[in-house]
């Protein structure tokens, strides 16, 4: 499917500039290489390979640019209106009330929010290894932490988090499908672990990548919202829907959660990320080409590593973690080729994630692939 690309300024809107506005505001400075071979201020540079950040370059989606297009000029204006167009269309897809719905600057904000608002309630829970940045910005603010080992095979040990959770414990947050290892905990094996702890703690599952699994409904935990479990789900329009930039990410909850949560949020929601989102959400043409490219890269890593003699692990994200000789080593050389990829997670020195991003991006790592483990 083709999908075409949509200028951010129209034309109608550049040439309705004013003389007098354009003298008074002077000569706007490039954003994007090429004056001076300056590079550029938004996303990678010419020749460089950019894999190292989960990012999906195949959005916004045209719809998403189109909105954008058509509501910069309401950029002066606060975005709550934006906020509860979304709220609304998220909870009607759910089944759930707007009241449900927290909406933020990324899910990272909603996850920073949710860890101040449940620090001072006990100790968390988390896995050794999972995108682990919100949970130590609550550490940074006072909560504690606490860590359960992988499985061998980099899983993550429900029953020793389950364990793991004592009277005390406030909440235990899971990332599924995981970060950095892209496994997928089944729908029902994680449905079963959320009714099991959530008499005891909330149960946090972010779900940034769920849209990239193989079948996103039966991998969630939503449903158990409506339910009444004591739950909070949070996601992103950061993946499929190709959004990193402009910053939009939500948590679905109780309204009891989600009114707290919302009390620690710290900044509204932007007009051109809401814009985007909207128009966006429900786009099912885009959802398809943005993740049909993420499966055609992913499927390029893996043979590559496969080729490489190299072992990987099963994803359903839009990176893989490769096992390898040194991760450190690995980056750097690849580096040297313009090619980024991420180097080591702490003491798993062996592992090294690389995103899914342009097709000839990934072309590029997997034909170096080879020649650099050997090396």
């Amino acid at each position: 499917m083709a999908v075409s690309t949509v200028p951010l300024l129209s034309r109608r809107r550049m040439l309705g500039v004013s003389t007098l506005a354009v003298g008074a505001i002077g000569s706007v400075p490039a954003l994007a290489a090429g004056g001076g071979g300056a590079p550029p201020v938004f996303g990678p540079a010419d020749g460089v390979a950019l894999l190292s950040r989960n990012e999906n370059p195949y959005g916004p989606s045209p719809s998403a640019l189109r909105a954008i297009d058509e509501q910069a000029t309401k950029g002066a204006y606060y975005a709550e209106g934006g906020i509860q167009r979304l709220a609304a269309m998220i909870a009607e897809r759910h089944g759930v009330t707007a009241e449900h719905i927290v909406i933020g600057n990324g899910s990272s904000e909603v996850l920073n929010a949710i860890g101040l608002a449940w620090k001072g309630r006990g100790p968390m829970v988390g896995p050794a290894l999972f995108w682990d940045t919100c949970a130590l910005y609550a550490t940074r603010q006072g909560a504690t932490l606490k860590r359960v080992a992988m499985t061998p095979d980099l899983e993550i040990d429900l029953a020793a988090m389950d364990a793991a959770v004592t009277p005390g414990t406030s909440l235990v947050h899971v990332c599924n499908p995981n970060n950095p290892t892209g496994r997928l905990i089944p729908g029902a094996t994680m449905a079963a672990f959320v009714q099991k702890v959530g008499p005891r703690a909330t149960v946090l599952v972010d779900e940034a990548y769920n849209e990239l699994t193989d079948d996103p409904q039966a991998s969630s935990v939503i449903p158990l919202i409506k339910a009444g479990a004591n739950l909070i789900v949070a996601r992103t329009f950061s993946k499929i829907y190709g959004m990193a930039g402009l910053r939009i990410g939500y948590s679905i909850s109780s309204p009891e959660h989600a009114a707290l949560i919302r009390s620690h949020i710290m900044s509204s929601a932007n007009t051109a990320g809401l814009a985007g989102a909207i128009a966006s959400y429900n786009d099912e043409p885009f959802l398809r080409y943005s993740k049909g490219k993420v499966v055609e890269a992913r499927e390029m890593i893996v043979d590559a590593a496969k080729r490489a003699g190299l072992r990987v692990l099963p994803s359903q994200t839009n990176f893989v973690f490769v096992q390898v000789p040194d991760a450190d080593k690995l980056r750097a050389a690849m580096a040297e080729r313009n090619v980024l990829i991420r180097g080591t997670y702490g003491p798993w020195k062996n592992w090294s994630r690389v995103s899914t991003g342009r097709i000839e991006d990934v072309a590029r790592y997997a034909a170096a692939l080879p020649e650099l483990v050997r090396a």
